[in-house]
């Protein structure tokens, strides 16, 4: 296995979500990460207990890392940590803004004390403005951005199942400390690199901003149905499942209109033989779809879609996902015990993604003092 960022040694004064998932990232690609705990340790260890034990969250993002407990209250820590951070290619922050400058290690003295130095600060609406420092935990993000304008159902908003803020602004963060790296090795000089989860989403929401503001409508909610395709959604079958369905052309409504309904003449009428005209009569070309694959067990439905190229899968549930016959799996240490997961949403021909063991509460603290002392 390839280790890309061997070599690298990140410092990650970390918590929550966003900042650790992006210093996972790194790790996994080979760099050295050392986690900066509070002296209690990560908050997020105690989000659930539902993994032998441990945190879910916690042992998904902390993977690969060495932990140290510090109390930057306390005079020698702190200065402990300025050392580390000396060392540093990499400090990684997700404090409150402004407290990583009362502590003395804020992007401006530390970069002009290392040049070299990325220093990246990962903050819930960026380091200025008048939100700066507003409470930006993940589900007041995706109210602020206008996600839960766009997301649930016609009878209300829905939060995503996920802390998908929180996650984005941690991809974003790792993207921009690779390209960081890419930079100087270049010029040899270090960069801030600034990551909020208010414009992360905000930047993912460009589509139905762009929508709204040149089209003059915004996306409604639609549940798991599609603003602007139809046939598009999750269909009852005989066993109580669901399977989801998107016809994306007029020739794959021809298709299904002859292949599955058995009524062929449907894929010219007028009223349903374009997307537009199917999505202004959206009610009833569900209406005609459902109760055929009403009459099918779900895998029965996905075989008789498929048959005729309909785009098709399943509403799995966490059972489906821990058995589906497509899903790649890792297995990684903790300190209760192996844990297995879904792998990476990317893979390398040479391997490239380390798992390293998830480390428990200031497991390194002691080698750490002295390699830093």
């Amino acid at each position: 296995m390839s280790r890309d960022l061997e070599g690298v040694l990140v410092v990650s004064l970390e918590q929550a979500v966003a900042a650790p998932l992006a210093t996972a990232r790194l790790a996994d690609a080979g760099a050295r990460v050392i986690k900066v705990e509070r002296p209690e340790g990560d908050f997020a260890r105690g989000y659930d207990r539902l993994v032998h034990g441990e945190s879910a969250y916690f042992v998904w993002i902390n993977r690969g890392k060495e932990s140290i407990c510090l109390d930057l209250r306390q005079g020698d820590d702190l200065a402990l940590l300025r050392r580390m951070v000396g060392k540093a290619d990499v400090f990684v922050q997700n404090l409150a803004p402004g407290a990583a400058d009362r502590l003395g290690v804020g992007a401006e003295a530390m970069r002009a004390a290392h040049p070299a130095l990325i220093y990246v600060s990962i903050s819930g609406y960026g380091e200025d403005g008048p939100y700066r420092d507003a409470k930006a935990y993940d589900m007041l993000i995706q109210g602020e951005s206008g996600l839960l304008s766009i997301n649930g159902t016609p009878e209300g908003a829905a939060r995503v199942g996920i802390s998908v803020c929180d996650i984005a602004a941690g991809e974003t963060a790792f993207a921009g400390v690779l390209q960081s790296l890419i930079a100087r090795g270049r010029t040899g000089q270090g960069r801030l690199v600034e990551v909020s989860l208010f414009h992360t989403m905000a930047d993912w929401m460009n589509v139905p901003y762009l929508q709204a503001a040149y089209g003059g409508a915004a996306p409604a909610r639609v549940g798991v149905r599609h603003p602007s395709i139809a046939p598009y959604g999750a269909f009852a079958c005989a066993d109580g499942r669901e399977v989801l369905m998107a016809v994306q052309s007029d020739r794959e409504w021809v298709a299904l209109a002859a292949q599955v309904l058995g009524r062929p003449e449907l894929g010219q009428d007028p009223r349903y033989a374009t997307n537009v005209a199917r999505v202004a009569h959206r009610a009833e070309v569900e209406a005609m779809i459902a109760p055929v694959l009403a009459t099918h067990d779900r895998e029965a439905a996905v075989r008789l879609l498929e048959a005729a190229g309909i785009a098709c899968g399943r509403v799995s549930d966490l059972t489906d996902l821990q058995a589906h016959p497509q899903a790649r799996h890792v297995t990684v240490d903790s300190p209760t015990g192996p844990v297995t997961m879904m792998g990476r949403g990317v893979r390398f021909a040479d391997g490239g993604i380390g798992t390293g063991p998830v480390p428990a509460k200031g497991q390194h603290g002691a080698a750490l003092r002295q390699e830093f002392s």
